[in-house]
């Protein structure tokens, strides 16, 4: 049905809060990309038929009211430990549950209300946490965007009203006028959480200043491209009404009745969701013409990019929305000038725009109670790696790395030692021990060659070769430079040809000189953000490892063991049986010895493919 006034949302909202109060029982299975990839999709369909062997009570997905129901989630977070299921009234976290688990779910909690305790996080102490806030990645967590993610079904339209969606919306059509909105989002001091960090009230007035424009566009940016990067995926497969709650304020802000968001289309679930979220937005009249009978019109549609991680640029963004190829233009005019079809547009990405509905509602002055003083509010990072717990956070701008890994994220794995982590993605730049301790807002991390970018974290230990992480960078940086500027497309190409001559054990002590050189040209003179942050992760390692460079070029030497042309390879003769395994799959002969006495390997011979460590029954062959 569709509201065509104000109060018409609040009944929904009482319609919708009552439906789900009748609920004995809400199982809430996580359909993050996480758990789906670990089988979430096989529980949620164990649960359904669970239910739906009971008498007289029906799934909620079938529409009916039932006193048991069973729900997808947007990602609940602890991504290491899917699939993950969430009972309420009781609040019980479930980690690591597979099909074989529901029916014991389903006869002690569902029906009873008594817990499955093996299937609880246990802590340090081995103390089993029963509820989310008691896991320590949950405990230390301050959730605003993502607030309702796992919480609630992820694309029910009730749900999202049910828990306050929309009122942000209603408030700034019917309370307050575009300058107003815009007014608040300068003061809350809102900066684009795409990576750049630019004031987000500074664009909104500028696209709104073009009064003559005849159209203007709100577009999304959910091309998120960063390896190890999940934070707008999660968001906009598991709370999508609050995107487009958020980018509909924008619209009315700024004069646009139109509005796109492009996803990559990897992101399937995230299509899907925000495809049936438009839709259903559009007949409760939120979203298209005169929603709810203000006036005010505003149009959504989904883009599928192609996957062109330099699509993540504003302008070669709108090009590809446009029908041509990807690639960034010159600058000015910018954007906000000319934009999508050469008019007026307002860019930002996922995470800025699902702040808006708060600070609307809540107002700039709550927003600046988060974060630093230059970097107000939350951020949301992924965090992956060498890391205990590897999932999808949210923390106040300014929390530092100690923080984020030992406190939230578990320390390394394995009980290892920390050495770096990859911020920023492959345009950004490492940080190590030395900064465990600096906040990480947008202002603080460029003090030591890195940038917050999009936010992913890619935690690394002392098994992790620097050079080898610096020419995996590049090599994606290199692939993805869409060749417009010979900086980006030439540079690139030196810089990782250099790289693949140390990591070859053939590089000179003048190639760091030459690589460091390089570098700063290309971020000096490149395009596009692409192009000037691609030599980061080169810049930053030469910068704190440059001994391992050395050793790489020196003494032909991998600290780590990861480098397979640094690579050594010996037989122990204690070990060895002589079964001649080894020798048989060596493909250039370089291991002799007679049946059942000890082989020996001719180093001058080896090409260090490592088959014969590889097919070693008795693990005699060691790479050092």
């Amino acid at each position: 049905m569709s509201m065509t006034n104000r109060d018409a949302l609040l009944a929904r909202r009482e319609s919708a809060q009552e439906a789900l109060s009748r609920f004995d029982c809400r199982i809430l299975v996580c359909a993050g990309t996480g758990c789906l990839a670990s089988g979430s999709q096989a529980v949620y369909e164990t649960m359904q038929r669970l239910c739906a062997d009971l008498p007289n009570v029906a799934v909620e997905c079938s529409g009916h009211v039932s006193h048991i129901g069973v729900a997808n989630t947007g990602c609940q977070g602890i991504c290491e430990l899917g699939p993950l299921v969430r009972i309420e009234p009781y609040h019980y976290q479930y980690i690591k549950v597979r099909p074989e688990d529901c029916q014991e779910i389903f006869e002690k909690t569902v029906l009873k209300g008594e817990p499955v305790e093996r299937l609880f996080y246990e802590n340090q102490n081995g103390k089993p946490c029963q509820r989310p806030e008691d896991i320590p990645f949950m405990a230390g967590q301050t959730r605003v965007v993502l607030e309702h993610c796992g919480g609630i079904d992820a694309v029910s339209l009730d749900e999202y009203i049910a828990v306050g969606g929309y009122d942000a919306l209603s408030k700034a059509l019917f309370d307050l006028t575009p300058a107003q909105i815009i007014d608040e989002i300068d003061r809350s001091g809102l900066r684009g959480r795409g990576g750049g960090g630019f004031p987000a009230g500074t664009k909104w007035k500028q696209v709104a200043a073009h009064t003559e424009a005849a159209v203007k566009y709100v577009v999304c940016n959910g091309d998120e491209g960063d390896p190890g990067a999940f934070m707008d995926g999660s968001l906009m497969e598991g709370d999508p009404y609050k995107l487009i709650e958020g980018l509909t304020i924008a619209g009315y802000a700024v004069g646009s009745t139109e509005g796109y968001i492009y996803v990559r289309a990897e992101y399937p679930n995230s299509v899907s969701r925000l495809n049936y979220a438009i839709e259903q937005a559009e007949q409760a009249g939120l979203l298209g013409d005169n929603i709810m009978g203000s006036g005010v019109s505003f149009h959504l549609h989904v883009n599928r990019g192609a996957g062109a991680f330099v699509c993540g640029e504003g302008s070669a963004l709108t090009a590809s929305i446009e029908g041509s190829r990807g690639m960034p233009r010159t600058k000015p005019p910018r954007t906000v000038d000319h934009g999508l079809w050469n008019a007026p547009t307002l860019l930002n990405n996922v995470e800025t725009y699902a702040n808006v509905p708060n600070i609307v509602l809540r107002g700039a002055d709550w927003f600046r109670t988060i974060g630093s003083d230059n970097s107000p509010g939350t951020k949301t990072f992924s965090i992956t790696g060498a890391i205990a717990n590897t999932g999808l956070i949210e923390v106040p701008m300014g929390t530092t790395l100690r923080e984020i890994i030992y406190d939230i994220g578990g320390g390394i794995k394995g009980g290892g030692e920390f050495k770096a982590v990859q911020i920023g993605g492959p345009s950004g730049g490492c940080l190590t021990r030395e900064h465990l301790d600096v906040p990480l807002d947008f202002d603080s991390v460029k003090n030591y060659d890195a940038i917050v970018g999009s936010g992913g974290l890619v935690v690394m230990d002392e098994n992790t070769c620097m050079v080898e992480v610096a020419r995996f960078f590049m090599s994606f940086t290199q692939r993805e430079s869409c060749g417009k500027c010979s900086p980006c497309r030439i540079g690139t190409k030196r810089m990782l040809e250099i790289l693949e001559r140390i990591v070859a054990g053939k590089g000179t002590l003048e190639d760091l000189d030459k690589l460091e050189e390089i570098a700063q040209f290309v971020r000096k003179n490149s395009l596009c953000g692409l192009g000037k942050s691609a030599p980061l992760p080169v810049i930053s390692t030469l910068k704190r490892f440059r001994e391992e460079y050395g050793e790489h070029i020196s003494h032909h030497k991998c600290a780590a063991h990861v480098c397979q042309a640094m690579k050594v390879y010996t037989i122990d003769p204690d070990k060895c049986i002589g079964c001649t395994k080894c020798a048989r799959n060596c493909p250039v002969s370089a291991i002799s010895g007679a049946a059942k006495q000890p082989h020996t390997i001719d180093a001058a011979k080896c090409i260090r493919c490592g088959a014969c460590q590889a097919g070693c029954p008795v693990n005699a062959i060691s790479a050092d």
